[in-house]
């Protein structure tokens, strides 16, 4: 479920951050998985990992040119300034020995730079490029796995989860690409290389420097897990005070009527004082880490410094020497601490990467992709038989919706279906969409059963317009066109003419380019239902399936919609799923269903003799219907 924006669990709090797994065989071996998505830019990914290992090399020879800056201008250094200029020489055998004038050394140093700014330039452009082709590729597969699913499946997920798997989780797994990745690879080389000069230019004092640097970082880890524990306690309080806020301001009729405005101000103020004791204790631990951070690294530095000061007085070591070992050791040191994080995001990756494997891993349903048009062998004529069908929602299996239909619908009939809430009514529209498939029973179409047809070729020949009126936020036009894609403007206002919906569109500035708003809340409930009657009326279905369709219209726009609707529905089965009984009195057919199973089916007339339910449900409506003139009166 999705609050102001940002995905909560069902406990509210927030759930922009991806899961973290322990890290294992298994877990590497699926996140591996999606690397294939990699395979189509595998040249321009593997060229980016080559520069990542040479930016990392030429970053390195920095201390190292900056050392021999600062033995060149150390005293006695002159005697040996001509030993060698060239850099091809400086890497020969002989690298300690090798001096540099302070001219040829900037020089070294900005030739240096130059080069490295090009290699880190091409490792952060091709492995973003690849990164987000990757990402691009591994998204479309994931929304269209999603929308391939069956119905049960969006029945038992929140839409708030299933975005944020798209939203959060890809990103997470596109960081891990672009970023990470490349992070954790260009630490590993440099603490390759690292460790390799500082061991080079003084292996004792490479043992003292790390004999300090795990406790440093061990401490390190510690503290951040305990940071970032309090940082996810203090966003998830945060949360809960902004689902507050959310559900004070939509309930706000609730909250005036009731005179509850003082409660709501002390449960908020509750919530954001947990969220401010939090963020205290939180900000304990962070000056603590940070205070012994400083601590601990300076003091490392500067007994690293004593220890090698004594070296140079003993004449082991030169000042250039040991700037450079220095500065190798804060880059050794800076990678230890951002492995740290790296693990961290690893778990996260791994996280989200289960998710993702697990939605393309699920069945879906076998829809056509593509602009399909219907093909002649699937072409209907009309007919639709029930036989014997029992069935129950996956969520709720001990509870038997239908238990035994058996109905025929014949080309062109309209047939009614009537009963109480809960009979199972809509439950046959779903059916017949094939939104889900018998328990038990079959269901045929033109005497063909209908696991015979793919499921797309079905839907291409049906209309559906619910009770629940769902519009997209585009514009009125693209929401009607949404019944045919294909279809010209004059063809969308002919539909919307049929539906008595051109008269009010036209109303609007901006006619059928006015924007409708998410789920069409700019629109009234009547406009509503007759926009999606227009989307139906433009597909030109074979099967018309109406639940509810002027349930939401009042007692004009219903007239003028049910002699569209009665146009519409002639030469094509039709489907009324109705409450109001006065609209389906010339259905060819009434079907009423009660716990599941066809109580009596007829004509008004026979069913009004029949002395049944049906008669029942109708002298209730009337009685109704008289109570309500009366007070109105």
């Amino acid at each position: 479920m999705a609050r102001g924006g940002r995905n909560f669990n069902s406990n509210g709090k927030q759930k922009d951050e991806a899961p973290k797994v322990k890290i294992s065989k298994e877990t590497l071996k699926e996140a591996l998985v999606l690397f294939t998505y990699l395979k189509p830019y595998r040249a321009k990914f593997i060229g980016s990992l080559v520069f990542i290992a040479l930016s990392a090399f030429t970053t390195s020879l920095f201390p190292l040119f900056l050392g021999k800056m600062i033995d060149a201008a150390a005293p006695g250094a002159a005697g040996t300034i001509g030993q060698s200029t060239s850099l091809g020489a400086s890497l020969g055998i002989n690298l300690k020995d090798i001096q540099w004038s302070l001219n040829t050394t900037l020089l070294l140093i900005f030739l240096q730079l130059t080069i490295q700014t090009i290699f880190s330039f091409m490792r952060v452009y091709l492995l973003t490029e690849v990164g987000e082709k990757a990402l691009a590729d591994m998204r479309k597969d994931v929304y269209s796995r999603l929308l391939s699913m069956p119905m049960s499946y969006f029945t038992e997920k929140r839409v708030g989860e299933l975005s944020n798997r798209i939203s959060s989780d890809l990103s997470q797994i596109q960081d891990a690409i672009s970023f990470t990745l490349a992070e954790f690879l260009r630490g590993i080389f440099t603490l390759i290389i690292g460790l390799g000069f500082i061991f080079w230019i003084s292996a004792k004092l490479a043992l003292v420097m790390l004999a300090v640097v795990p406790v440093i970082a061990i401490l390190a880890v510690i503290f951040g897990m305990r940071i970032r524990k309090m940082a996810r306690k203090a966003q998830d309080q945060l949360a809960d005070s902004g689902t507050i806020v959310q559900e004070t301001f939509q309930g706000i009729s609730i909250v005036k009527s009731f005179t509850a405005e003082f409660y709501e101000i002390s449960r908020y103020v509750k919530s954001v004082y947990a969220v401010v004791d939090t963020a205290i204790t939180n900000a304990r631990y962070r000056g603590a880490f940070i205070s012994f951070m400083i601590f601990s690294v300076f003091g490392s530095i500067a007994f690293v410094m004593w220890y090698g000061a004594n070296m140079i007085k003993t004449g082991e070591l030169t000042m250039g020497s040991l700037t450079m070992f220095v500065i190798f050791s804060m880059f050794v040191g800076g990678t230890f601490a951002g492995f740290a994080d790296m693990f961290s995001q690893l778990q996260k990756t791994l996280g989200a990467t289960q998710s993702i494997r697990e939605i393309l891993r699920t069945q879906g349903e076998s829809v056509e992709l593509g602009m399909n048009q219907v093909k002649p062998e699937f072409q209907l004529n009309g007919q639709v038989r029930f036989e014997e069908v029992a069935f129950s929602y996956p969520s709720r299996p001990d509870v038997q919706v239908l238990k035994s239909i058996s109905l025929l619908a014949n080309n062109g009939e309209q047939i009614a279906v009537v009963g109480p809430s809960g009979a199972g009514k809509s439950t046959l529209a779903a059916l017949l969409l094939q939104f889900y498939q018998p328990d038990k029973g079959a269901l045929y179409f033109d005497e063909r059963l209908a696991t015979d047809f793919p499921i797309s070729q079905l839907r291409m020949q049906m209309a559906y317009v619910p009770q629940d009126i769902v519009l997209f936020g585009g514009t009125i036009k693209e929401n009607i066109a949404y019944g045919n894609l294909h279809a010209t403007e004059e063809e969308i206002i002919a539909a919307a003419k049929q539906a008595n919906a051109h008269e009010f569109i036209s109303k609007f500035p901006e006619g059928y380019q006015t924007i409708v708003g998410e789920r069409g809340i700019k629109l009234s409930g009547g406009q509503r239902q007759r926009v999606a009657i227009a989307r139906a009326i433009l597909k030109n279905p074979t099967f018309l399936i109406l639940d509810e369709a002027t349930s939401s219209l009042d007692s004009e726009s219903e007239q003028l919609v049910q002699e569209a609707l009665e146009n519409l529905m002639q030469g094509r089965t039709s489907f009324v799923i109705a409450h109001r009984l006065s609209t389906i009195r010339n259905a060819n057919k009434i079907v009423v269903i009660d716990k599941g199973v066809v109580a009596e089916q007829g004509s008004h007339e026979q069913l009004m003799a029949n002395n049944g339910l049906y008669r029942k449900l109708n002298e209730m409506q009337f009685e109704f219907g008289s109570i309500g003139a009366n007070t109105n009166s």
